[in-house]
């Protein structure tokens, strides 16, 4: 990898599951042609895949930007939904705020946030109600 940080930029759909992961798909093909490790790609597409969801599910649909350079792969994921209103409760396993339509497909089952905490190396999140959220999460290389 050169020196430069590589930049690249997705549109999450708020409309629909199915294309919900697209971005996270594009990402591990892109890291993968760029020979990051398998463990590092495989943390990353967690990461990002439960995020895509969430703002899919919470807020939706957003944007998810990935910043890859010689020590990180960053990820920062905007929306302009609700706004969390209590982080550390929902960073709870198993708390949930998805309603029953979302859980009769299989999601919502409240593992989306401390997901992307346990698969990536430092995480944080901006939450203003009303106007969105903001969640950098970094898996270092």
């Amino acid at each position: 990898m050169s020196e430069e940080a590589l930049r690249f930029h997705f549109d999450v759909d708020g409309d629909d599951f199915t294309s919900a992961g697209q971005a996270s798909v594009q990402v591990k093909k892109l890291l993968r042609e760029l020979g990051v490790s398998t463990d590092v790609i495989r943390r990353v597409s967690i990461a990002m895949y439960e995020g895509e969801i969430n703002m899919v599910i919470h807020a939706g649909g957003g944007k998810a930007d990935v910043i890859v350079d010689e020590t990180a792969v960053t990820i920062v994921l905007t929306d302009e939904g609700p706004g969390i209103p209590n982080i550390a409760q929902a960073m709870q396993e198993g708390y949930s705020t998805a309603p029953d339509n979302v859980r009769s497909l299989g999601f919502g089952a409240g593992m989306g946030l401390p997901n992307m905490k346990r698969y990536t190396d430092h995480m944080e999140i901006e939450s203003q109600l009303g106007q969105g959220t903001v969640i950098t999460m970094r898996v270092d290389l």
